[in-house]
Order: structure tokens, then C-alpha cells, then sequence
């Protein structure tokens, strides 16, 4: 007798075992939205993903599109899954310290919420963002010729 063994192609993949009739599915992609929302609560993330993720975050929010995972990446397999993450720190916050708390945040988050083992939490730390980064030259108009 032999058996067959079947791969599951598809990104969404069962979280947890059944426990009574059915079953329960939770895509990568609420997976990741998870991961980016506790590292984003981690005090000193700037920002989640590089440059390019940012700009296309920036043309997103001014769509009134919200995306809570740029810069996130998940692979799962079964029921664990294995995360990397892009941030950019605010200065002067010690990089290796918000990248070990994002990394707990990320897993206590996925584990709690979403249920699954953890595997691995891989955190790149893109930028620092400096306050001086955000701010404008003020032009007093009163100074500005007519």
C-alpha cells in the first residue's frame, strides 16, 4: 500500500488543527499584517520596508488605501511560519535593542493572535529617521516680497 503525499501550493495554509468539522485558513497576507502591526508598535519604529516601500505606503495612504505590511514577508509551511521585516529606526533609539523588540513583539503577536509556531524572525533595519528628516522650511509670509 502506498500513500500520497500532496503539497499545498496555495500561500494560505491551515493555522492550527481542526478541533471539530471544518477547518480554519489564515492567509500569508493576514499574517503579515499581524507582523507589521506589533512592529509597529515597537517604540522607536519609524516606519516599516525601505525607501521604495515607504513611497508606495505615502501614494497608498493618499488613496485612503491602508497597507499594515510593507516591508513584511512571511513564508509558512503547516502551521509555523518565518517572517522578515524592514524598519527604519528613529534616532537616537539603539538599533539593536528596537530590532531584538520588534522581533519579540512579532512573534509574541503571531503566536498569540495568529496561532502559529514561529520559526524565525529576520529584522533589517533599513534607515534612521531623524526628526529634522520631517520638517519644512517655514517662510514667514510677511518677509516674502508682494
Amino acid at each position: 500500500m502506498e500513500l500520497a503525499i500532496v503539497e499545498q501550493t496555495t500561500s494560505a495554509r491551515p493555522a492550527v488543527p481542526p478541533t471539530g468539522p471544518g477547518t480554519t485558513v489564515i492567509a500569508d497576507g493576514v499574517v503579515a499584517k499581524v507582523a507589521g502591526i506589533a512592529a509597529r508598535e515597537v517604540p522607536g519604529v519609524h516606519a516599516l520596508g525601505g525607501s521604495a516601500a515607504r513611497a508606495l505606503g505615502a501614494i497608498r495612504e493618499a488613496l485612503s488605501v491602508a497597507d499594515l505590511s510593507p516591508g513584511v514577508s512571511v513564508t509558512t509551511e503547516g502551521a509555523a511560519a518565518s517572517i522578515a521585516i524592514s524598519i527604519v529606526v528613529e534616532y537616537p533609539h539603539e538599533l539593536q535593542k528596537v530590532a531584538g523588540a520588534v522581533r519579540n513583539a512579532v512573534e509574541t503577536a503571531i503566536e498569540t493572535i495568529v496561532g502559529m509556531q514561529v520559526t524565525s524572525v529576520d529584522v533589517t533595519v533599513k534607515d534612521v529617521h531623524q526628526a529634522s528628516d520631517d520638517t519644512v522650511a517655514d517662510v514667514d509670509e510677511a518677509d516674502t516680497p508682494d
